[in-house]
Parts: structure tokens; sequence; C-alpha cells
């Protein structure tokens, strides 16, 4: 299993500092080009043949949801250059020394379990969502600042197949990743090292290969991103009630499932409805947000393990 360097280390000073660290995490706030790689790079089963190269890319600006000394939400938002269509994208939630997080354990369930006290302690804990804030994975690790460059890197965690991939592949079920962020002097880097493994019904794993992706934000001036702060100004309070209907379910054990195709859309698609409803001036009920979570989530199972 891929190990980098010191993801845990300290400061060089041998003392954590928050606010540092947290303003490396708000300087990921702005408008960038980003670009997507994504390579298979060692295939560890016989006769597996490597994919594709992926290659993908987009107009992204990233908005600050929350700023508190020990939480930043980032809100991810896309917006077409051309069209200007807009659509709201992932999410990454940092909480710094957070007591638990979520970790995808089986078919669409997630388990919230505690940290360990030795992990968590200095760190800041890195929780990504979907589009329609569900979660994906979450990860924890120490921001490091030696020779003036801030990198974050996860421990290793498990997520769910990538929307690339989970409508074309059926051979793996699960993602071990190591995620690290570093700040560039154009924008930040997104470096994510996945095994792409089979998870058996009898605990066993199959590993069928390593992935190496690199996503680039380089910051732009040359982008209209009006549109994505439009949307966000009609829709803002709206995902934050969606919010913290999640948060029911993530904020304590025993975690979230959800009764869903693996895509997902079956959920995604109601609340984008009711979003762009209120970009049209219309109302949304509360209630309605409670019927698509009554109908799609609930609590998960107490039993559930998750895969080491």
């Amino acid at each position: 299993m891929l190990v980098l360097s010191s993801p845990l280390a300290m400061a060089a000073d041998g003392q954590s500092n928050p606010e540092r660290d947290r303003q490396s995490i708000l300087a990921m706030q702005g408008e960038y080009i980003v670009d997507f790689a994504f390579d298979e790079t060692v295939l560890l089963q016989p006769g597996y043949e490597r994919a594709s190269a992926q290659r993908s890319g987009g107009n992204e600006t990233v908005i600050v949801v929350q700023d508190t000394p020990t939480k930043v939400v980032l809100q991810h938002i896309l917006v077409d250059g051309k069209s200007g269509h807009v659509t709201k994208h992932w999410r990454q939630d940092w909480t710094y020394e957070a007591p638990s997080r979520f970790e995808f354990s089986a078919d669409q369930t997630w388990q919230v379990r505690a940290i360990p006290a030795g992990t968590t302690r200095g760190a800041w804990t890195q929780c990504v969502y979907e589009v329609s804030d569900a979660p994906r994975y979450c990860g924890t690790g120490r921001w490091t600042h030696d020779n003036g460059v801030a990198n974050w890197t996860s421990d290793l965690s498990w997520r769910p197949l990538p929307r690339r991939e989970y409508t074309k592949r059926s051979d793996y079920n699960a993602v071990s990743a190591i995620n690290r962020h570093t700040l560039t002097p154009g924008g930040w880097t997104h470096e994510q090292f996945n095994t792409k493994v089979l998870r058996k019904p009898d605990g066993s794993q199959v590993e069928l290969a390593r992935e190496f992706g690199f996503n680039d934000y380089q910051k732009t001036g040359d982008v209209d991103f009006e549109p994505a702060y439009d949307y966000w100004k009609a829709t803002g309070d709206y995902w934050a009630k969606v919010r913290t209907r999640w948060d029911a379910f993530l904020s304590k054990p025993p975690g979230v499932h959800l009764k869903t195709k693996i895509d997902g859309m079956a959920m995604i698609i109601p609340l984008f409805e009711q979003a762009e409803s209120l970009q049209q001036g219309k109302q949304v009920a509360d209630k309605q947000i409670d019927e698509v979570f009554a109908k799609w989530v609930e609590p998960a199972k107490a039993d559930t393990v998750a895969a080491r």
C-alpha cells in the first residue's frame, strides 16, 4: 500500500498552528480553470487491462460557506464558459481536531466512527460531499508548511466509485485513497493516490489496480462567474437546509444509508429541481425537502462494519 511521507507530521517547530492551517484552507477559495486527469498506473491482477486515461476540465469557483477558527466549508460551483450554465459541484468541509467522521463501509452506506485521539490531535479532517450534499469520503491529516509550501496529506480511507466510473464499471466496488492538497503560486492542486478494490461479502478484498489522480486548479480572471454567484444567492439558504438534514445523520452514529441506485440520481434530481424552482422565484417548503429525505435516506444499521 502506498505510504506518503509524514501525513501526520507536526510543523517544523513541533507545534501545530491551526490558524496558519486555516489560512491555507481559505486560500483554496477563488476562481479557477481546472484540469482533471486520472491514470491507472500499477496493475495488480493477472489479465487485468489498464483502463484508458481520463481527461476533463472546467471552470470552477470555490465559495466560502462557513469560516470559524475550527471549521471551514468550501462549496465548488461549475460554470460553462459559453452558455453560462451553472452546476453545483462538490463540497469540502474542514474540521480541526474532529472527534468523529463518516466512513464508506458498504454499498450506499456511511458509518460514523470516532477518530483516535492520536490521529486527530493537531489535525484537520476533510470531508467531501456529492453534488446533492450526500457523503463521499473523509480523511484526516496535519498541514505542513516546510520550505514555504503548504501541504495537507490525509490518512488512508475508503470511498465509493467516482461518478466518472460507477456507471461504467462493475469489477470493483470501493476505492482506498490518500489525498494531498498543495497550495501553488498559481492556485492549488489535489492529488489522489487511489487503489481500486473489489470488497467481497466474506470480508476479503481483491486489489485490481492503482490510480493517480491530479486535479490542477489555476486561478483565472478570464471567465465570467457571475452566473455561479447569482445561483448561490438564490439557492444558498436552500442548500443550508439540505446540509442540516444530512448533518442529522452524519453528526453521530450510526450514520446513513441511501435507498437509491448507485448513481444516486433518484435523489439528486428532485433536489436540483427544487433549487431551480427557487431560481425562478418560486417557493420550496421545508416539508418538500423532508419528503425527498424520507423517501431516499435512512439511518445506517448499527452493526455495519467498515472494511479495513
